[in-house]
């Protein structure tokens, strides 16, 4: 419109200068090309005015319609997921520009909370299960001593202290897991060769009891970050791969490595055949191999989990692959100090 009105002023401009006002011969003025633009000029102006206001407005509307449409559907997108609607998707079609790497970029990070919310969801039920565990295997021992006076206590006792130690162990587990979660720990220089001779001693007992062999291997391996919790993470992979090993004569191999950019710890062991399916959800919590049982020096099924999550907690990566003649071997890359990783 401004445009519009500066260009129909100049036009009315020059026309009015080339001939407003002309004397007469008696010197009395008289109007000349004034009269014509008025009368031609000026409505047609008007109405080229008005079109333009029309056409501007539409046109307008049409186009900030076009235009902010892929920001509504964000916008919804936004609101359903404050109201806690985390499964929908925008997954805005076109042409890849600006507003559609917005929308792309949003739909990943729904996805990725949807994922993290439901594995939390999981991890709740599960852990709430496994405490209660405990607490009700005490109950009923004691409902059974107190219902039988002639049931012998020393043996109730026993009972009772194995359940207290499992519970405890299992709380701890959770302390070390949200721990390691919150990255809550001062880093300091560690060499994990002698992280992994400390677990596989502390260990040995465990292992000659179900006939386990270990074979070590590896140089000195320098890594940064928290001792206690890198201790944490060699001690769960080497007690995983000694209880999920063969009935007999299995194996543990433990090795340590120098790479140009990481660190690396491999555990590996000889066990019944897994599938990849199966390995993928090893890391989660409470999963444990083919089934959900306790057994002796079982764990509290959370080992695998506190790996992967100290890992993390140390920018590393966490690989687990089966072996084809059965077993498991999991690797641990973890940044080399001064690496520039």
């Amino acid at each position: 419109m401004v445009a519009g009105a500066l260009l129909l002023g100049t036009i009315g401009l020059f026309l009015l200068r080339q001939g407003w006002l002309q004397t007469n011969e008696e010197g009395a003025w008289r109007a000349s090309p004034g009269t014509a633009f008025v009368t031609g000029f000026a409505p047609t102006a008007a109405a080229v005015m008005l079109f333009l206001l029309v056409f501007g407005l539409l046109g307008g509307w049409f186009l900030a319609g076009r235009m902010l449409a892929p920001l509504t559907r964000i916008t919804d997108a936004t609101r359903m997921a404050t109201n806690g609607s985390l499964s929908h998707r925008i997954r805005l079609p076109g042409r890849r520009d600006e507003f559609r790497e917005l929308a792309d970029g949003f739909d990943t990070m729904l996805a990725r909370l949807e994922a993290h919310v439901a594995e939390q969801r999981r991890f709740a039920a599960n852990a709430s299960h496994e405490l209660r565990t405990p607490l009700a295997i005490s109950k009923s021992l004691l409902d059974v001593a107190h219902n039988d006076p002639t049931h012998e206590p020393g043996k109730l006792v026993d009972r009772l202290r194995a359940v207290n130690i499992r519970a405890i162990d299992l709380t701890e587990a959770l302390l070390v897991l949200s721990r390691a979660e919150q990255r809550s720990f001062t880093g300091e220089r560690v060499d994990l060769s002698l992280l992994a001779e400390e677990a596989t001693e502390t260990l040995l007992p465990l292992a000659e009891k179900r006939g386990v062999t270990f074979e070590t291997s590896g140089d000195i391996t320098p890594a940064f970050g928290s001792q206690a919790l890198l201790l944490q993470l060699t001690t769960n992979l080497v007690h995983n791969a000694i209880v999920h090993n063969l009935p007999e004569h299995g194996t543990v191999w433990v090795d340590t490595g120098v790479r140009p950019r990481s660190v690396v710890l491999t555990v590996e062991n000889t066990g019944a055949p897994l599938t990849p399916e199966l390995t993928a959800t090893l890391t989660e919590p409470f999963q444990r191999g083919t089934e959900r049982v306790h057994t002796d020096h079982s764990g509290t099924g959370l080992g695998l989990a506190i790996v992967n999550t100290i890992t993390h907690a140390h920018d590393g990566t966490l690989t687990l692959t089966p072996r084809p003649a059965g077993g498991l071997r999991i690797t641990v890359e973890l940044p080399r100090p001064g690496s520039g990783t």
